[in-house]
């Protein structure tokens, strides 16, 4: 077999083949003993039909048909290692010459990762905000522990802020009352500002057994964005009561003795949330300063295909778990179709570019992941996707998708050495460490793309 690659761009070339024509005899041997088990021919037993005759019968065409279907993806891929080509997806493949006895001829057009040249990033230089926690951010930390062991007791006076209403709902458009507008036994809390617009004004005032009417545009179900005269009754009000911030609290709610260890915790625990997250800005930035430093085209198919999958999975799972289509989204978000569609091109295209710039790095850097690596980031995905570790790691293996995993743990360590070599300051100034913060590597992953859909088998 004799090979050439031809380079149409710098994401594309153009594979032209020449194969011997003893080279196809293991293909039309299979060819013809397939044959021989799909058909049947008077005075032969089935599987016993001589090759002449299987070319009487059924022609001769249709037996290199089906040899030259089974040899191409044989053909193809040895053309692409002897190339040394890194492919994305299916090639197009066009037979240019079918000389029976002598010769098989094809080009195959296929899309490949461009080669890439990763300059010296040590010299990148991002700001992050300063890791400082003041006592009102303690005050809200503990606020809201507190409001968790609020506790409720009825009262017989009228509903007022803080208050827990017990309400029955109806709702009328038109005068008719909605099929999908009455609702009994609904826990409000007067001043939340859930359900509907209007309703806290109305029940403020309102002991229980007494009711109040009011107009309100309505947020769901089949008269949605509807002007609704809705009828609110009040069946029960109870106060909220909130705990003494004191020491019998934080024995309450936590394993300490005193107030003043819960609130020290909650200092702790409030600088471990902004290292982390300063660690995570830290990393996005670096990041989009090391996408600048790169030039990345881009194969027009590979990001036609991501942006089509992004809006597949935003429509059919995202928005469509939330009752919402793409109208409404786009409605609620403030934003047109143009916006929306330029918006979902420049995350596609910075995907790919995450993703082709951190491959190359793992190469550059001899990047390898150990199974301890593996592992640890198998049971992170599988607790964000709220599946047990060994139900995550059956569908990993039953879908094939081991080598995507070890690509995302790779990206992360390529990342890593990135933001390892840049400086990262504070908003202070202050030069920040980000060696304690070794779990976060992977926070910043390269986002999926279709180009891990690599080495196709093509058919003629």
């Amino acid at each position: 077999m004799k090979s050439a690659v031809e380079t149409l761009n710098p994401t594309r070339v153009r594979l032209t083949v020449e194969v011997p024509f003893e080279e196809l005899k293991p293909s039309l041997d299979a060819a013809y003993k397939k044959i021989n088990q799909q058909v049947t021919v008077k005075g032969f037993r089935q599987g016993k039909i001589p090759a002449r005759v299987i070319d009487q019968r059924f022609g001769r065409g249709a037996v290199l048909e089906e040899a030259v279907n089974d040899a191409l993806p044989k053909f193809y891929t040895e053309a692409v290692n002897e190339g040394e080509l890194n492919v994305l997806g299916q090639p197009e493949v066009d037979i240019t010459e079918l000389k029976d006895g002598e010769l098989l001829a094809f080009t195959a057009e296929v899309d490949i990762r461009p080669a890439l040249e990763i300059p010296d990033y040590s010299g990148i230089e991002v700001e992050v905000d300063a890791v400082e926690v003041s006592d009102e951010d303690i005050d809200k930390s503990v606020e809201q522990l507190r409001e968790r062991f609020a506790t409720t007791s009825p009262v017989e006076r009228a509903a007022q802020d803080g208050d827990v209403l017990t309400l029955n709902l109806e709702a009328k458009v038109d005068g008719e009352v909605l099929e999908d507008g009455v609702a009994e036994g609904v826990t409000y809390t007067v001043g939340s500002g859930e359900l509907l617009d209007g309703i806290d004004e109305a029940v403020k005032g309102v002991e229980a057994g007494n009711s109040a009417t009011f107009t309100s545009e309505l947020k769901g179900g089949s008269a949605e964005g509807k002007e609704a005269e809705v009828k609110v009754e009040v069946t029960e009000v109870k106060s909220r009561e909130l705990p003494e911030l004191d020491d019998d609290f934080a024995q309450l709610a936590s394993e300490f003795d005193t107030f003043e260890e819960l609130r020290a915790d909650s200092r702790k625990r409030l600088e471990q949330m902004k290292k982390y997250d300063q660690a995570t800005q830290a990393q996005e930035k670096v990041l989009d300063e090391l996408l600048k430093l790169v030039e990345v085209p881009i194969p027009e198919k590979l990001l036609a295909d991501e942006i089509e999958t992004r809006k597949h999975n935003l429509v059919n799972h995202q928005l469509g778990q939330m009752g919402l289509d793409l109208a409404k989204y786009l409605e609620i978000q403030g934003k047109t179709e143009e916006e929306f569609d330029a918006e979902t091109k420049e995350q596609a295209e910075k995907g790919i570019k995450t993703q082709f710039i951190l491959d190359e790095l793992v190469n550059k850097e001899k990047l390898n992941v150990s199974q301890e690596e593996l592992t640890e980031h198998l049971m992170r995905r599988a607790q964000s996707s709220g599946m047990s570790p060994d139900q995550f790691a059956q569908a990993v293996v039953e879908g094939g998708q081991v080598p995507m995993l070890v690509g995302e743990v790779a990206r992360g360590k390529a990342l890593a050495v990135v933001v390892e070599a840049a400086t990262v300051k504070d908003s202070n100034g202050e030069v920040i460490d980000l060696d304690d913060e070794d779990e976060t590597a992977e926070t910043v992953e390269a986002e999926s793309t279709d180009a891990e859909a690599a080495d196709e088998k093509p058919e003629a």
